[in-house]
Formats: C-alpha cells, structure tokens, sequence
C-alpha cells in the first residue's frame, strides 16, 4: 500500500515539473509557487486534501492552482 502512494507522488512531481518546464505556473493555496513546495505541502499535511484547478486562458493551460478543501 505505501508503495503505491510513493508512486504516485512521485507521478504527482513529473507532471508537476514537466508544467514548470512549458511555463505554466503553479500555485499553492493562493500563492505563487513550484513543484518541490506543492509536494512538500501534500506530503507533510496528509489529513488534509487539495482540489486541483486548471486555469485556461485563450484555450491553452496557464496556471494550475492546488486549494486546501474542508470537509464539512
């Protein structure tokens, strides 16, 4: 089971860095910021999930944003 989970956040890191390459930015909670902070952010704070947003603008990916979800 943890073999799968490291897996796939080591997936979660090539997409992630594979944007930063073609120029799309990310963002973490708000804020300005990069593969490694988003990974650390998802690795540290396990109880806690984060809902991805595609941001398009004239039909091409800009910015990829990840926002903490609560669950109510």
């Amino acid at each position: 089971m943890q073999k799968k989970h490291k897996s796939n956040g080591y997936a979660l890191m090539v997409e992630l860095q594979n944007y930063e390459q073609q120029g799309i930015s990310i963002w973490l909670e708000g804020n300005p910021s990069d593969s490694a902070s988003v990974m650390e952010a998802i690795r540290v704070r396990e109880g806690i999930s984060y809902m991805r947003d595609y941001v398009f603008r004239a039909g091409e990916l800009c910015e990829v944003r990840f926002d903490k979800i609560s669950k109510s």
